[in-house]
């Protein structure tokens, strides 16, 4: 069994065939999915898609380029539900940001303080945080070494900054289809550095589709591409790759 941890099922791009996605990914041995929080217009759906199949799990929260919707209230209503098993996607990216030196010390501020807000709603839930981080990673290792429960959570799509690597103790490092890229010299090189006890796999689908479909829609089944190149990476067999990061994703998320 194969866990995706990192799976935006209910996005536009799978409206049309969400049910076929699902089956390939079942018949690849992809038996557990979970879609992280992003946009909050987006939870019903993630939450039908939950109610719907055994498989599918849910995570609340807000990505950084959705804070103007941040409502912790709304949240709560859904974090609750049975198959909500995280907090996330949260975190920083400032990938984005205004030009004026002003507004981008603003957007930063108000990023840091919606991320800080969601990592205090994971510990009120005792949660694991899904953790999205881009051109950020400084300012992300300080308020999760200094505010982050003891759940920690997963750093989706670890983005190979060295200073990450040293969040070992609480958290776990999403890795998905940009191993297989051939830019991705970085990450190759770092995640040798990771124990295997700490790594989790995943998609991020409909994004980051990895080699060989890359150019096309990613999928959940493709998760299995990302076992085998990681295998190939640390020179250990595709079946304990996946035995490991199975029983890693099972036991941050508390699912069976």
């Amino acid at each position: 069994m194969i866990v995706d941890t990192h799976t935006h099922l209910d996005h536009k791009m799978f409206y049309d065939d969400v049910d076929e996605v699902i089956a390939r990914a079942l018949e690849a041995g992809v038996k557990r999915m979970i879609i992280p929080g992003a946009d909050p217009k987006d939870l019903p759906r993630a939450i039908e898609l939950a109610e719907k199949y055994d498989q599918i799990y849910l995570a609340v929260g807000v990505h950084p380029y959705d804070i103007d919707s941040y409502d912790r209230e709304y949240l709560k209503r859904f974090i609750t539900h049975p198959k909500c098993v995280a907090v996330g996607e949260c975190g920083l990216d400032y990938y984005r940001l205004p030009k004026d030196e002003e507004e981008k010390e603003e957007t930063k501020e108000a990023q840091k303080e919606v991320f800080l807000d969601q990592i205090e709603l994971a510990k009120e839930y005792d949660l694991p945080l899904i953790v999205h981080i881009r051109e950020a990673s400084g300012d992300a290792y300080e308020l999760l070494h200094k505010h982050a429960g003891n759940r920690g959570g997963v750093l989706h799509c670890y983005n190979a900054s060295p200073i990450l690597l040293n969040l070992q103790d609480r958290f776990y490092y999403g890795i998905g289809g940009v191993l297989t890229f051939k830019n991705a010299k970085k990450l190759v090189s770092l995640v040798p550095q990771i124990p295997l006890s700490r790594i989790v796999l995943e998609t991020d689908a409909p994004y980051l589709t990895p080699e060989p479909y890359r150019g096309k829609r990613n999928e959940p089944a493709y998760t299995i591409y990302v076992a085998k190149k990681l295998a190939q990476i640390v020179q250990r067999d595709e079946k304990e790759i996946v035995e490991i990061t199975t029983q890693n994703a099972l036991r941050l998320f508390r699912i069976k």
